[in-house]
């Protein structure tokens, strides 16, 4: 099957992130898509994420920007025209996360800047992030989608999300607004038209010759639930999960939450969200800590039991949490 390529024509957050998951539940395993879509003026929650934490909603209804909730972990963003979102989704069998990669990089070096991959799963330049990256499976489809800085209004970025005061005291008010970048600090006539055009040509180099994919009217009316779900109040706002414990940690290779709900002591669900490029990385966890009494020793154990290195890392830190 050829490769596909898709350009959503919305500038809908909620009809974008539906369209998204849709794709994930409908390809195919022997096909692969790149969609692509830009959304106006929307804060991007994660899936286990709090709205009324991460954001502010006064400000947002004021202003008219959406709340949108993607189906991956991770933290909240602001999305602007300046900002262009891509999803990489494929069959396991062409599901290739370096690849993937390489092939947002070399866009961006074709246009002439530097930049580079930091290691976990953000894309920097000059050490500075213009995109971060996301994660998900479901059965035999993986998915990996990300964004790109290229114009976007960084003091709507702060006018709408709530950051932590923790996090303003350990890194300062200057270094939480200057770890991020705008691809038109490095080329200043750079436009999303002229980077969408270069991602196609790095595409094909990459994958070789593609098709442009359009829906049909039956792909449209099939999409209307997922659109329906990811406006709705329950999705968005209701979707926020309750759970006894949260356990939170960001590591080299990237960020791990754990929502736990007990009962009699054990670990009776275990809800795990991680940024990090290995997409089964969640329900291995979560099924390694199901059933475990609350008590880090023995969860550390549990999961020691698994050779996989960054399970064993996340061991090593519960062990140190001391419940």
């Amino acid at each position: 099957m050829p490769n596909l390529f898709y350009l959503s024509r919305s500038t809908d957050g909620w009809q974008n992130l539906a369209t998204d998951e849709w794709l994930l539940d409908n390809l195919a395993p022997d096909e692969m898509i790149l969609y692509c879509y830009i959304n106006r003026n929307a804060v991007i929650i994660g899936k286990n994420q709090n709205p009324w934490r991460e954001c502010n909603l006064g400000a947002m209804e004021a202003d008219e920007v959406q709340l949108v909730r993607r189906i991956t972990g991770g933290g909240a963003v602001y999305h602007d025209t300046g900002n262009l979102n891509f999803s990489f989704i494929a069959g396991e069998d062409l599901y290739d996360v370096e690849k993937q990669m390489n092939t947002i990089l070399q866009t961006i070096r074709m246009l002439g800047i530097p930049c580079e991959f930091s290691g976990r799963n953000d894309l920097l330049a000059e050490g500075r992030k213009f995109s971060g990256n996301a994660f998900c499976k479901r059965g035999k489809i993986c998915q990996h989608h990300g964004t790109l800085l290229i114009n976007s209004d960084m003091s709507r970025l702060q006018h709408y999300l709530q950051v932590d005061p923790r996090k303003l005291q350990a890194k300062g008010v200057e270094s939480v607004r200057s770890r991020v970048c705008n691809l038109t600090e490095f080329r200043r006539d750079l436009t999303i038209p002229m980077v969408v055009g270069t991602l196609k040509q790095a595409f094909r180099k990459t994958y070789g010759d593609y098709t442009e994919w359009v829906p049909t009217p039956a792909d449209e009316a099939a999409m209307a639930p997922y659109r329906e779900k990811h406006s709705s109040w329950e999705w968005r706002v209701g979707q926020t999960p309750a759970f006894d414990l949260e356990l939170d940690r960001r590591f080299d290779w990237g960020g791990v939450q754990i929502l736990l709900t007990s009962r009699e002591g054990c670990v009776e669900k275990a809800e795990v969200f991680s940024d990090a490029m290995d997409p089964e990385l969640p329900a291995l966890v979560q099924g390694l800590l199901t059933g475990c009494r609350v008590d880090s020793q023995q969860m550390a154990q549990a999961l020691d039991r698994c050779e996989n290195q960054q399970i064993q890392e996340i061991a090593a830190w519960i062990r140190q949490e001391r419940l």
